[in-house]
């Protein structure tokens, strides 16, 4: 077996993802929440200013998705799993 081989079935671990390198946790667009349950979800569980949700909430409307926090993949997690558990979609890029 070819070392690459190696490389490309090696499951990735949690510790591989929290390097020092910055993520973003990405609000994507759905079409079931009001403005209000959006700006509402992103002052609680990202710790927005209301102006800073209120924008977020309209980037992620008119654009499909928004950039809501940037940082370590340890500090989303917690945030985008909050956010999940409000049936909104997020991910960590």
């Amino acid at each position: 077996m070819d070392s690459n081989e190696n490389y490309k079935n090696k499951p990735i671990q949690e510790e591989d993802l929290d390097t020092k390198q910055e993520r973003s946790l990405i609000l994507h667009n759905d079409d079931y929440h009001s403005f209000d349950y959006v700006i509402e979800a992103l002052m609680l569980i990202c710790e927005h200013e209301q102006e800073q949700a209120v924008q977020c909430t309209l980037l992620t409307h008119y654009k499909g998705k928004c950039d809501v926090k940037k940082g370590s993949f340890s500090y989303l997690r917690p945030m985008k799993q909050a956010l999940i558990a409000k049936d909104l979609k997020a991910t960590i890029d």
